[in-house]
């Protein structure tokens, strides 16, 4: 019989896969930004038009931008720890599924441990 299995990917932290996390972090927040300040420039050219409620208006465009914020929150932490991550940390990328076979008499536990795949620059070093 054949199940699926959740295995983890994880990447092996080095000086071209740190600058590649900072870019990404950074990316995001400064597209994160972008979002709130054009946001804030909808809700003054709505504003003007007078056609919709504007305590609603305010309201929906605040929360959206509280969300954006926090996002970006997030990112600035995400950037400050991995400046304190030394190179050769493992980090948790992301999970994949795997098919694998199991059989009358097989020993469980050694079938459904969560393996993983360690990858270290874009190439695979180990399988656990």
């Amino acid at each position: 019989m054949k199940i699926l299995q959740n295995v983890v990917v994880k990447q092996i932290l080095t000086e071209k896969s740190k600058q590649k996390l900072l870019d990404q972090y950074h990316s995001r927040l400064q597209q994160l930004r972008k979002e709130c300040e054009q946001l804030q420039f909808e809700l003054k050219k709505l504003e003007k038009t007078k056609k919709f409620n504007q305590s609603d208006l305010t309201n929906h465009v605040a929360k959206e931008i509280a969300v954006r914020q926090e996002k970006a929150r997030l990112s600035e932490f995400q950037i400050e720890q991995l400046h304190m991550l030394p190179l050769g940390s493992e980090l948790k990328e992301k999970e994949v599924q795997a098919i694998i076979d199991v059989n009358i008499g097989d020993v469980w536990d050694e079938k459904t441990h969560q393996p993983s795949i360690v990858v270290k620059d874009g190439i695979i070093e180990e399988i656990r």
